[in-house]
């Protein structure tokens, strides 16, 4: 029943924002805002000319610039949460920087790491690795300390500790801050993805701008979307099997 209402609820969403679009459209009466039919028919075109290569592109940079966000915001909370003189390094560094918009580093970024891959998987690390590595610093700290009292009088060891304690309480903790991060990590992406490359979602859809074809723009701009609600998506599939205990 949860499963139906889930995906009767989306079916609404997406029928309220095309009726939007169409009712804009017809409203503008101009080829910069296409109707959306005649978007979805350029889909078909779209695919068959190879946005498969720019969407991979795309998936690629963000999997791993996530993934080096989760790898180390997770080691650096864990030293955070874990052991407090290591807060006092890490908690004024994260404090200076992360207010820095990190759009005015990209310059930095790419004359440091060239135009290639690199420096726009260090964009994506430099947004959500701090929100991660907070997450599971603040989520290390909610502990109750008698838990470990408990696993030290069984004699369990340090890795039994993490295993049991420490990792269960900040898997959840790590997955939030994904979620939150994911937008503004796409959007980040979209805008690095228009220098030094030829591929992309973000590349596609600005190249299909400059030569006014709109039709194809807004067809990149639902691939897009559609790309990030299936990692929205995948994201809530994966945290219902790992954290079952949260399922109310």
């Amino acid at each position: 029943m949860k499963q139906l209402q889930r995906v009767l609820g989306a079916c609404a969403a997406i029928i309220i924002l095309l009726a939007i679009w169409w009712g804009g459209s017809l409203w503008l009466q101009k080829p910069l805002l296409p109707t959306p039919w005649l978007v979805l028919e350029r889909l078909p075109e779209l695919f068959s000319t190879g946005i498969f290569q720019h969407l991979s592109v795309s998936f690629y940079r963000i999997v791993m610039g996530m993934l080096w966000s989760v790898l180390g915001g997770f080691g650096i909370g864990l030293l955070m949460g874990s052991f407090s003189r290591w807060s006092y390094f890490f908690d004024p560094l994260i404090y200076l920087t992360y207010p820095i918009p990190k759009m005015a580093l990209l310059p930095i970024v790419m004359l440091l790491g060239g135009l290639g891959d690199g420096s726009k998987i260090a964009m994506i690390v430099l947004i959500v690795l701090p929100q991660v590595t907070i997450s599971v610093r603040d989520a290390i700290r909610e502990i109750p300390s008698n838990y470990y009292d408990v696993y030290r009088c069984l004699n369990a060891t340090l890795w039994r500790q993490f295993r049991a304690i420490t990792l269960p309480a900040t898997l959840p903790a790590i997955f939030s801050a994904i979620r939150i991060s994911l937008g503004t990590a796409i959007s980040i992406l979209f805008f690095t993805e228009n220098y030094g490359t030829e591929f992309g979602m973000g590349y596609f859809i600005m190249d299909a701008w400059t030569r006014m074809d709109y039709p194809a723009m807004y067809g990149g701009i639902l691939i897009l979307s559609s790309f990030g609600f299936f990692l929205f998506v995948l994201m809530d599939i994966l945290s219902k099997r790992l954290f079952k205990w949260q399922k109310k």
